[in-house]
């Protein structure tokens, strides 16, 4: 079957949250919807000040219908405690909605990038969901997100944790503009079976700091 290129045309005419949400339940705008079991959009308030946004669903998450909430999600929800932040004070979304997988062993779902064709069709939900949301920091979650709204050249280990401004080519439509943090995905964090994972986790509520930080208003 063959998907129309790009998310664009899927868009309703309403872009709440709750719109945007049900809209993208029938969104065909890349190949990734044929595989998948569904769509995985945002969750979280509409007035969450601070917006996270990951790779993709994984398997748990595509099983389930909501992102962050395998064991990553679990170790990002420790980290957003850490750093004095209220999951609940969170919209959690993915830079892609639907779960790139190959299969190993059978029925073993092991996850696959997204091509940068597949983050760029997908981005019009990621751009309608900041504008819906207006949130006060935008947090990416690994390079997938960071460049998807940074640019294709950003790297995270060279600005993470430092407080950046969207780039004028993202067009979205906001009374105020929100910081933009870059940290690595917790599945990074994770995975990480080093000597330095201690580190390698402090770092990342490090980041999430920053993030909260940016996201205070200035002192007048």
């Amino acid at each position: 079957m063959t998907a129309a290129k790009g998310a664009e045309r899927y868009l309703p005419e309403n872009r709440s949250l709750r719109s945007l949400a049900a809209a993208a339940e029938t969104c065909q705008g890349c190949a990734l919807f044929e595989n998948a079991t569904q769509t995985v959009f945002g969750h979280g308030k509409a007035e969450a000040p601070i917006m996270l946004v990951g790779e993709q669903p994984g398997d748990q998450e595509d099983r389930a219908g909501l992102p962050f909430v395998g064991p990553a999600g679990r170790l990002l929800a420790r980290a957003l405690g850490d750093a004095g932040i209220d999951p609940a004070t969170t919209y959690q979304t993915n830079a892609v909605k639907h779960f790139k997988f190959t299969r190993k062993g059978g029925a073993r779902r092991i996850h696959q990038k997204p091509s940068r064709t597949e983050v760029v069709a997908c981005r019009p939900w990621l751009l309608a969901e900041i504008e819906a949301l207006r949130p006060q920091v935008i947090v990416c979650l690994g390079a997938t997100a960071a460049q998807a709204l940074l640019g294709a050249s950003f790297r995270v280990t060279a600005q993470r944790g430092e407080p950046l401004r969207l780039p004028a080519a993202v067009d979205v439509r906001l009374e105020s503009e929100p910081a933009v943090v870059a940290t690595v995905h917790p599945s990074a964090v994770l995975r990480d079976r080093s000597d330095g994972h201690v580190e390698a986790y402090r770092a990342f509520v490090d980041d999430l700091c920053s993030a909260r930080e940016a996201g205070m208003p200035s002192a007048s």
